[in-house]
């Protein structure tokens, strides 16, 4: 993530932005799958995202989802995501890269 990171709860992970075009492919793929609705590839894409970490601005369960960003030769899911919050999946309001599995999140600015 280039050193974009935004560690604090609240609000201020929106403060800490990346443009789409500067992730990795993988990562642009995912955000044109979540906005048409998939296929994803992974049986967890999509599911709610609990925001346990609370990183990210406080809202009600459900309201954030989360989708993985493939890594190139993991064996798993590893550990890139795209968590994205509003009413509509494939209308966010506000989406957010994690290049290291919820420890830090830059908001993808639209």
């Amino acid at each position: 993530m280039s050193g974009l990171q935004a560690r604090s709860g609240g609000d201020d992970a929106a403060s800490a932005s990346v443009s789409l075009q500067t992730l990795p492919p993988e990562a642009q793929l995912t955000a044109a799958r979540i906005r048409s609705g998939g296929p994803f590839p992974f049986s967890k894409d999509g599911t709610v995202f609990a925001n346990r970490e609370r990183l990210l601005p406080q809202r009600r369960r459900g309201y954030y989802r989360e989708y993985t960003v493939p890594t190139p030769q993991a064996v798993d899911r590893g550990a890139r995501r795209i968590v994205c919050g509003g009413q509509r999946p494939t209308a966010p309001d506000t989406c957010y890269y994690s290049a290291d599995h919820y420890a830090s999140f830059a908001r993808i600015a639209p």
